[in-house]
């Protein structure tokens, strides 16, 4: 659950987004949009793991500022990738030591929950079972207990959208398949379900925990889950061409056990007025921004 710092929402003077990507990119715009400063700082401006990167990052900052912490090497797969994803958090808390702000905003990921088959809150213990959770639970941590400052953090499910600079299986990598005008092959049949949560919605949710100063947690996801099967089915009604979409033998185990749904109703406690965007009806955005049809 979140708790909002500000009764009145009010955007900050300068909000300094660390990681101006894709999930940060999108805040970065949010923010913009309504008519909100940016300082969009990414890898071409500071290597995080470089020696002096804590002193450049302090010199960016300023005490009235809110900084929203993105930057991740991700997906964290083994041991070398977790010290570095640390050290990186290391050089933001260094940071933070040596010029405060008046917030920070950290996105984080939903691998931090242990698997259940009942909805997911924000009040579920976090035990991740793999380790980019570990990962961004323990980024979480050090902001938390070493940063100095107010701290919100954004939990993301599996996030789609135009700018998507991955291709991991489900609606990015179904979209640019089917675009190409190739068949879209499952794992197994597809069937298991997951929350899928459009970046555009995450920018907004972003921009709506820096004008609160919002402190706590909340999960960036919708509520509702969709097969595989049924994303790939989406995807494929927006090109004219007809694309096969075919099942394959599994190598292993369904992740999640092929179910992991979410309970949004923080989100809608904490931002009455926010909604999100059903699958359907992002999947038809992302199209017309991908090929303007």
């Amino acid at each position: 659950m979140l708790d909002h710092r500000l009764a009145k929402p009010a955007l900050p003077p300068c909000t300094v987004v660390l990681g101006a990507g894709f999930v940060g990119g999108a805040g970065a715009d949010a923010i913009e949009a309504a008519g909100g400063r940016v300082e969009r700082i990414g890898r071409a401006q500071v290597d995080l793991l470089a020696d002096e990167a804590s002193d450049f990052l302090a010199e960016q900052l300023r005490a009235d500022d809110v900084l929203v912490v993105v930057s991740a090497e991700a997906p964290c797969k083994d041991g070398a990738m977790l010290e570095r994803n640390i050290a990186m958090m290391n050089t933001v808390v260094a940071a933070l030591r040596k010029q405060p702000v008046s917030h920070v905003v950290y996105v984080s990921s939903d691998a931090v929950y242990k698997d259940r088959m009942e909805p997911l809150t924000e009040s579920d213990c976090a035990e991740p079972g793999a380790l980019h959770g570990v990962m961004h639970l323990a980024r979480e941590r050090m902001l938390l207990d070493e940063g100095g400052v107010p701290v919100g953090i954004l939990r993301p499910t599996l996030v789609y959208g135009a700018k998507d600079p991955h291709n991991g299986y489900g609606p990015n990598r179904f979209r640019r398949l089917a675009i190409d005008g190739k068949d879209i092959t499952l794992f197994g049949e597809g069937e298991e379900k997951r929350d899928h949560v459009l970046v555009d919605d995450l920018g907004d949710l972003i921009r709506l925990m820096v004008m609160h100063r919002s402190t706590g947690v909340l999960n960036g996801a919708t509520g509702e889950v969709h097969s595989f099967r049924e994303v790939a089915e989406m995807v494929t009604s927006h090109v004219p061409r007809r694309i096969m979409i075919k099942g394959s033998p599994r190598s292993g185990p369904m992740p999640h056990n092929g179910y992991r749904p979410f309970n949004p109703s923080a989100t809608f406690h904490a931002f009455p007025d926010f909604r999100y965007t059903p699958l359907a009806d992002g999947l038809a955005k992302v199209h017309r921004q991908v090929t303007g049809d």
